[in-house]
Formats: C-alpha cells, structure tokens, sequence
C-alpha cells in the first residue's frame, strides 16, 4: 500500500490574487458589451496583463460575463453556393449594403456600410434620413479619392445598386458589381458580419438625439472597429494594423 507523505498532510494552499486581472477584465466587458472571452483576452495581453486564455475564460464565465444571445445557424444549404474568389489584397474587392435604424423619436435612419473584404477594414459609413442611388455613387468617388478605385464591389438587389447611375459609374471607372443571389445573404458574408456588429456593439447600445449625433456616434465606432477592435479572423490584428503591415511588406 502506497503511503503519503507526511508533508502532503500538512500543505495549504497558496491561491494567486487575481483581484487586478478580475477587475480589469470586468471594465473591459462593461463597455466593450458585445465582445466574448477571446478578444477581452487579446485586450488583456495588449495592455500588458500576464495570464493564459483558460484564466481569461475562467474569470469571464466566474463573473457572468458570457454572452447568452444565440444566434441561428447557416443551412448547409449555404455551402453549395457559387464559388467567388477570395480577396488576396487591398482593394481587390469591396462590399457594401444598407442598415436601418432610428432616432429616439422614432424618426427612420438609414446607414451605408462599406468594407474591404481582404483588410476588414471599414471603409465608411454613410448616414442619413433617405439614402439613394445618388448618396452611393457620391460615397463611391469619396472613397476612390481616399483609398482608391477597387476591381469589383459586392452588393445585393437592392433598388439604389440595380440603378443606372451606379452601374454608370461602375462601367467608367472598370468595377465589377458582382450582385448577390436573392434571398442569399451568405453570398455576401464579409458585409453580414460586419453589418451585424455594428448592430450589437453600437446601434443598440446607443440613443441618437439627432442625425448629427447619430452620424458623430457611428463614426466614433468606426474609428473604433479599425483602430482598437482585434479581429480574430486577422491574427487578433486590428484591420488598420493589419492594412499597415501589408502595405509595408510592399503590398499595395
């Protein structure tokens, strides 16, 4: 028979404080609601915490921090969509679409999303009471000013980018609108995302007083989601860290 040792009896153990990681993580989860344990870790290590994913998770879970909320998932229908190609740099390809919200007065609001597919990065986001044909032409030349003009630019059925002003447009400056089946969001995934983001992490959590405060707050969440948001599909990159280091690997 086995005997323990005598000093097995005796041991007490020394439990780590971890009061400060407990505490830190708690205020990056109050005010980054939407973010799970993986990137409130990234966060922590960035700002210099020493502590492994599992700690991370543990405390997350331990102070009720996970998030409840469900989402649905994709058919298996979805996979036997057309293949497109994958973006393999800056510009190659661009999505966009449209989101709807409102004012606290309940007075609608419409929001123009536009993400480079390669970078994650978002590109703009355009604001106003009615958007048209017009407001997405006028965001397309201010982007290509800034960033560029991209060879093909994803997009659904919807009237303003089925318009001939757009597809004008489109045919002068050689991009491809490389349009979604009906009723296929998935064919337009990188924008879904991105879109469903800026949902849960600015357009619920906040009240828009007026459209220029409305435009003021989306724009801090924009500047937000490019500069301090680690995204996972990126290395926990940010996407404006990200767009630097290949355009400094001599990526353009």
């Amino acid at each position: 028979m086995n005997q323990l040792r005598q000093a097995t009896y005796f041991y007490r153990p020394h439990p780590r404080d971890d009061r400060a990681e407990r505490q830190r993580i708690k205020e990056i989860a109050a005010t980054r609601i939407r973010y799970g344990a993986e990137r409130i870790h990234v966060l922590s290590r960035r700002e210099g915490w020493v502590i492994n994913h599992k700690k991370t998770y543990r405390i997350y879970c331990d102070e009720g921090q996970n998030l409840r909320r469900k989402r649905p998932r994709r058919h298996v229908a979805a996979a036997h969509r057309e293949e497109r190609p994958i973006a393999s740099g800056l510009n190659e390809c661009w999505s966009m679409d449209f989101v709807a919200d409102q004012l606290f007065n309940g007075q609608k609001i419409r929001a123009l999303t536009v993400v480079d597919n390669f970078s994650r990065e978002s590109l703009a986001i355009t604001v106003d009471y009615a958007l048209k044909a017009a407001d997405v032409v006028a965001t397309m030349r201010h982007l290509q000013a800034l960033r560029g003009t991209p060879r093909r630019i994803r997009v659904d059925n919807g009237s303003e980018f089925i318009s001939q002003m757009l597809d004008q447009w489109a045919y002068e400056q050689g991009v491809t609108l490389d349009f979604s089946r009906p009723g296929k969001p998935t064919d337009n995934a990188f924008i879904e995302s991105f879109n469903g983001s800026l949902r849960d992490e600015c357009l619920n959590v906040h009240w828009f007083l007026s459209l220029d405060d409305a435009r003021e707050k989306i724009e801090d969440w924009r500047v937000d989601y490019n500069e301090f948001r680690p995204h996972s599909s990126l290395d926990d990159l940010t996407p404006s860290e990200f767009r630097l280091a290949h355009i400094k690997a001599g990526n353009l």
